[in-house]
């Protein structure tokens, strides 16, 4: 058991510091071959947070273990906001100025629908996934479209302020993105062998272990440049990680692991995790559109988005101790 966790941990702290090198490399070769502002904020940073999610969750499923792949997409999304956002705004109140995020949330909210829809016959086959991956396709285009016609977006001014504290040449740009995505491969690899062995050797479900120890692992660099992010009063950048990560993970990491190998989805799926999902994303759209002016989300709602998640995990690890129990 002892050589699973060095893999689990060794594998979380060199994914960790790779997706961060990864994202940076993305954003500023992006910035630097002349791709506007808002386009940057949109799909390399919004998206590029979930490169981690999309390698696991890829040798996952093709090394045979499509509990890790699903319960590491779903289990990120959840951990993205009531983790990453609820203790962001407990922190400090997000505020929600981004007329392209508020586009995003709706969209977001029909995409974890069809994603529950998808799965009711009891697993993601091929095709699902086709459906998930061509939909995606069709949001890259309107981002695209959208990030060169609206360079006014408080988005935008926000990445760019950012990219202005951070000059690098091309080819050190380059080296970045490179090093990141080799070192997000290797660190993947080693946490899907250790998270399996480990879920070998107690006895329960790679599914289990996806929602838990790999999706706190995962989400980890969303939260260090969330906060971060808040911190420096750049909201829109902090919720464009959240929901970008999550319009990813629903689409394309899953996409990706369904196409790839067929996931059959068990029933506590549906009754607890999608439902867990879909309440935190509805609550996020409620939370963050604006109905009236300005999305935000206070410190109050952030204490329920946390709480929700906490509760959740409390509720994962009793379900494998009554298991435990049962088996004894």
């Amino acid at each position: 058991m002892i050589l699973p966790w060095m893999a689990v941990i060794t594998g979380l702290l060199v994914l960790m510091w790779s997706a961060d090198r990864f994202v940076f490399g993305a954003s500023a070769t992006a910035r630097l071959l002349g791709m506007p502002p808002l386009l940057i904020g949109i799909i390399i940073v919004g998206f590029g947070t979930s490169a981690p999610e999309m390698v696991v969750s890829a040798i996952a499923s093709a090394h045979g273990n499509p509990g890790i792949a699903m319960g590491n997409a779903y289990g990120s999304n959840i951990a993205n906001i009531g983790l990453i956002l609820g203790l962001t705004a407990i922190i400090s109140p997000i505020v929600v100025d981004s007329r392209v995020l508020k586009q995003e949330l709706p969209i977001l909210t029909l995409m974890t629908a069809l994603s529950v829809f998808l799965i009711m016959d009891g697993s993601m086959g091929h095709m699902d996934a086709i459906i998930l991956l061509l939909i995606f396709t069709v949001f890259i285009v309107w981002s695209v479209a959208t990030g060169r016609t609206r360079a006014s977006d408080p988005l935008a001014g926000q990445v760019e302020n950012q990219s202005k504290n951070r000059k690098h040449t091309l080819g050190a740009s380059l080296g970045n993105l490179i090093t990141g995505l080799v070192l997000l491969i290797v660190s993947s690899r080693s946490l899907v062998w250790g998270a399996t062995e480990i879920a070998r050797a107690l006895g329960v479900s790679d599914l289990l272990i996806g929602l838990t120890i790999i999706a706190l692992g995962t989400s980890l660099p969303e939260l260090a440049s969330t906060i971060a992010a808040v911190k420096r009063g750049e909201n829109d950048i902090a919720m464009g990680n959240v929901i970008g990560s999550n319009l990813f993970n629903t689409m394309v990491v899953i996409g990706i692991a369904g196409s790839i190998k067929a996931i059959d989805v068990e029933k506590e799926v549906l009754t607890r995790d999608m439902a867990m999902m879909s309440g935190l994303t509805l609550s996020l759209f409620l939370f963050g559109y604006g109905f009236r002016g300005r999305g935000r989300i206070n410190r109050l709602e952030g204490s329920l988005l946390l709480t929700a998640y906490i509760l959740y995990n409390l509720f994962l690890i009793s379900s494998v101790i009554r298991e435990k129990v049962v088996q004894t």
